[in-house]
């Protein structure tokens, strides 16, 4: 199937009529084409979206919330449609898109539908001076919003949403890799009566139509999710210009295990926490930290429910783990459990590729444990992003947090403990811009969400996303 630029209300060829093949991972068969958008591309949809901008940003916030609840409305009516085409796209099981990334898409447009009715600035009294200061959160105009292949509505929706309440246009670029569900969205966008050019959604390449809408001398803002190499790229380009950046970057969570913990929770939670999406969710706990006195207990029960998991094709309701995004990503993972045994690392189970009947060409492997002798070895900086994790004991608090922090990234931590002033001590301590305790992936909307360090610059969800997709001005009435 041939997918579309959506621009202007309309879906549109590529002006240069050339495509890009799209992938299924859980065959291997190439099953569309998506557009190789240009730079006049990303050009027609910035004018698309400058022409909207006046009357979009003007039009009243029950308007706005209306339109967006509708489109959370349709996406609910239309779960089992949009959860396949994500499967197929990505290659999670299709239960999980279900469950998960489709409903969290209609959220998105619902909470932000009804969070703008209630964004509220400031006013200040100047007293002695007759004097009365107030800010307007006025839309910044046209945006550029790109998202990643590993939760592709979910997290494309989570910027586009606030973007378009907040009163301004979008030009967005989904992943090349898994474009199809951002496709459907304009489908459901003309449904709902969102105005021509409000949002357009442009196919391609990062290193070109990304670009190009990066580079845009008016393109004022831009949201982006994905690895840490091309945020840094994306910085370096959009800082002389100006540009306001939100950049949600790479991750290598640390998950600390205390022997006080709740065993069983903890145990199946960090199971989840570890292999969810293949392990391809920036949020993963990729780096399990167990107390010594309770660690060859949890090797023990940890290896034995993960190698109860099953690999298998997406649409099979009992599959545990789909099949990786692509070829090239699962030789990059593959790659790193080759690393592990160079550095002497143990393999306690999985590490290898799994074929499934009927689909022999399909991108799978064995959800992976391996047992690291020190916390500096690659396996445990780098960023994996797959179904890999490593586990090591530690003795203290102190030695623990040391090793956790011991990353250039900081974007969540999960803590098992019920000692009250431990959480609190280290809560405080851990360099991550999310904290998990006792729970992990437990998201309110409401909350900012974002890293430190090498994991990002800026925060979305709630009224943070409301403040990047907007202007303060202050005014000052001297009466």
């Amino acid at each position: 199937m041939n997918i579309k630029n959506y621009i202007n209300g309309q879906f549109e060829n590529p002006s240069s009529n050339s495509w890009i093949d799209n992938y299924n991972p859980s065959n291997g068969e190439v099953y569309g084409q998506i557009p190789n958008s240009s730079k006049e591309d990303v050009e027609q949809a910035y004018k698309a979206a400058k022409s909207a901008f006046p009357s979009w940003s003007q039009t009243t916030l029950e308007e706005r919330s209306r339109i967006l609840i509708k489109i959370s409305e349709l996406l609910e009516a239309n779960l089992d449609r949009f959860a396949e085409a994500e499967s197929k796209d990505n290659g999670k099981p299709v239960s999980l898109a279900k469950m998960v990334d489709i409903p969290r898409a209609a959220s998105n447009f619902r909470f932000f539908g009804n969070a703008i009715t209630q964004f509220a600035s400031e006013s200040h009294e100047s007293v002695g001076q007759n004097a009365v200061n107030y800010t307007l959160r006025q839309p910044i105009g046209v945006v550029g919003c790109i998202s990643p292949w590993n939760l592709p509505l979910y997290l494309f929706t989570w910027k586009i949403a606030p973007a378009i309440a907040a009163g301004n246009c979008v030009v967005a670029k989904p992943s090349e890799v898994t474009p199809m569900t951002a496709y459907l969205l304009g489908e459901i966008c003309n449904e709902a009566g969102l105005p021509k050019g409000v949002l357009n959604i442009v196919h391609g390449l990062g290193t070109t139509t990304g670009q190009a809408i990066v580079e845009h001398p008016n393109i004022k803002a831009i949201s982006f999710t994905g690895g840490t190499a091309t945020g840094a790229h994306i910085a370096k380009v959009a800082a002389p210009m100006f540009k306001k950046l939100s950049l949600e970057l790479g991750g290598k969570n640390p998950n600390i295990i205390f022997a006080d913990c709740d065993y069983d929770d903890m145990l199946n939670t960090t199971v989840r926490s570890s292999f969810a999406n293949q392990g391809q969710i920036c949020l993963c706990g990729s780096r399990i930290f167990v107390e010594k006195t309770i660690y060859e207990k949890f090797k023990v029960d940890f290896v034995e429910k993960v190698k109860n998991l099953k690999v298998g094709h997406p649409s099979e309701k009992d599959t545990n783990i789909g099949a990786l995004v692509s070829k090239l990503h699962l030789e990059k993972v593959k790659s790193y459990i080759e690393i592990a045994k160079e550095e002497g690392a143990t393999i306690l189970c999985g590490g290898e590729e799994v074929t499934v009947d009927g689909f022999e060409n399909g991108y799978y492997l064995q959800p992976t444990v391996i047992e690291v002798k020190t916390d500096d070895c690659r396996v445990n900086q780098e960023e994996i992003f797959g179904p890999v994790v490593t586990i090591m004991p530690f003795k203290t608090e102190d030695n623990v947090l040391e090793m956790a922090n011991k990353v250039k990234y900081g974007l969540s931590a999960t803590l098992w403990t019920n000692n009250l002033k431990r959480t609190m001590r280290m809560s405080n301590q851990l360099q991550a811009g999310i904290v998990w305790v006792n729970t992990w992936m437990m998201r309110d909307l409401r909350t900012p969400f974002g890293g430190v360090k090498e994991s990002g610059v800026g925060r979305e969800g709630g009224f943070e996303a409301l403040r990047f997709f907007t202007e303060a001005k202050n005014v000052c009435i001297k009466y």
